[in-house]
This record gives C-alpha cells, sequence and structure tokens, in this order.
C-alpha cells in the first residue's frame, strides 16, 4: 500500500494497490496488521456507509468528544467526493488549518483522520457512496461539529455556497473560535 503524509501532521492517505486483468481488479483495501504498523495502533469497531445523491451535499464538518472521539479511515465507492479534516488541536502549529483530498472508487484512495479533527465532505457527483471505519460507536451525546462555511477556516469547496445542500443540523453548528477545546496537541491524547 502506497502513504502519503499529509501537511498536517497525522493525516494520512492510502492507495492500495490493485491486480488487474481483462475481468476488473481485485485490492486488499485494509489490514489490520499492516494498519497498525504503518499508520495507526488503532481498533476500528464499525463501519459505517452514506449516500449523498446530489452532487453539491456537503456534510460536516463532524467530531466526537472524549470518552467517544473517534479516528475514522474514508473512502468513497461510487461518485467522487472533496474529503476535508480541520485540526481542531488545542496548541497545534495548524489548529483551525484545513486539508482536502478528492477521494473516488477510480483511485481507491483513503484518508485515515485521526481523533483531534473535525471531518467532512462536499460531492463532486451525484450518488456519491462514503465508506469509513470508526474507532469508536456513534453517541449522540458526544457528537459535536464547526460550521462547514466558518470563513475563519475559509474552506474552498467545489460548489458555490449557495448552492450547496446540507442538513439543519449542519447549517446551525457554531464557529471554531465559539468551540471549546476537547482535545490537546500536547499529549496528541483527547483531554478528559
Amino acid at each position: 500500500m502506497r502513504i502519503e503524509t499529509a501537511a498536517i501532521e497525522g493525516i494520512v492517505a492510502i492507495t492500495p494497490p490493485r491486480f488487474g486483468d481483462h475481468r476488473g481488479y481485485f485490492s486488499e483495501v485494509f489490514k489490520d496488521a499492516w494498519f497498525r504498523e504503518n499508520v495507526a495502533d488503532v481498533t476500528f469497531i464499525q463501519d459505517n456507509e452514506s449516500l449523498s445523491a446530489q452532487a453539491g451535499t456537503v456534510r460536516g464538518l463532524h467530531f466526537q468528544i472524549p470518552p467517544f472521539a473517534q479516528g475514522k479511515l474514508v473512502r468513497c465507492l461510487a461518485g467522487r467526493i472533496m474529503d476535508v479534516v480541520v485540526d481542531i488541536r488545542e496548541g497545534s502549529p495548524s489548529f483551525g488549518k484545513w486539508l482536502s483530498q478528492e477521494l473516488s472508487p477510480e483511485t481507491g484512495k483513503q484518508l485515515w483522520i485521526p481523533a483531534g479533527f473535525a471531518h467532512g465532505f462536499a460531492t463532486i457527483e451525484p450518488n456519491s457512496v462514503i465508506s469509513y471505519k470508526v474507532t469508536a460507536p456513534y453517541s449522540p451525546q458526544h457528537d459535536r461539529g464547526i460550521a462547514w462555511n466558518d470563513p475563519m477556516i475559509g474552506i474552498r469547496w467545489p460548489f458555490d455556497e449557495r448552492d450547496m445542500v446540507s442538513s439543519d443540523k449542519d447549517k446551525t453548528l457554531p464557529r471554531l473560535a465559539d468551540l471549546p477545546g476537547h482535545f490537546s496537541y500536547s499529549t496528541q491524547q483527547p483531554k478528559d
């Protein structure tokens, strides 16, 4: 598997090799021992999947606070997305900075997002299907987020903001400046 470290410490892009012939291809998209040795020593406890029917759908920016903070391994099974992470670790040299990766089934690229980052995506194509492994179960009491259109973060989405579709919940998320600190860079661990 090919590993690319990102400009923000902790974020890793992974592209599994494909072995193809006239029938198509075969790819091992996840191997626990390899992932633990080369990316992060974590345990994934659940796989999630979402479909966004319309291009220009934005989901996020979401995260969970301790003790249910989640690491995510994200890939796109159909369509195409702009996957986005924002560093929300207090004291991090990249606090409030964002980066994005385009994910699609054609590339097979996956993005590892550890706890301490807000995550979201925008669909570039209709009927985009996202699959992601998580290190903690969903907990409504620990579910948080920041506004996907926070001007202080300044994410350059692939569509004009007026044309993007989001949930009522995501439209009311706070800005990063109004968010209490839940993660610390110095310890690389969620705060208690």
